[in-house]
C-alpha cells in the first residue's frame, strides 16, 4: 500500500511519529532528507534484522523517486512485514509539495 507526500506531510507536520526508512544512498541523505532512518537499499538485507521489533508496525519507504523505496517494500513483504507503505514520488514529490505551499 503506497502512501501520498501529502498524508505523510499532514502527519509529520502534527507531530506524529511515523516509521520512516530511508533508502537511499549515504550521499543523497546528507544532501536532503526528511528525517527517516537511512538504511540504503542494498544494505537492507543485511539490516533487516535492525526493523525486525516493528515487523507488524507502519513502516513508510522512501527514496528519491518512490522506484527503490518500492522494491524495499517488496522485499520486506516478502520477509513477513505486515504494514509497509511506499512514499509515492519520493523526496521529490515531498519537496515539490512544499514549494506549492
Amino acid at each position: 500500500m503506497d502512501i501520498t507526500v501529502q498524508e505523510l506531510k499532514e502527519r509529520l507536520d502534527k507531530g506524529e511519529k511515523v516509521n520512516l526508512i530511508d533508502v537511499r544512498e549515504p550521499h543523497e541523505y546528507e544532501e536532503d532528507n526528511l528525517g527517516g532512518e537511512l538504511i540504503p537499499l542494498g544494505d537492507l538485507p543485511h539490516r533487516i534484522d535492525e526493523l525486525e521489533d516493528r515487523q507488524n508496525d507502519e513502516l513508510i519507504m522512501q527514496c528519491r523517486s518512490g522506484a527503490r523505496s518500492a522494491r524495499a517494500q517488496q522485499y520486506l513483504e516478502q520477509n513477513g512485514f505486515t504494514n509497509v507503505r511506499n512514499l509515492t514520488g519520493g523526496i521529490l514529490a515531498y519537496r515539490e509539495l512544499e514549494r506549492k505551499a
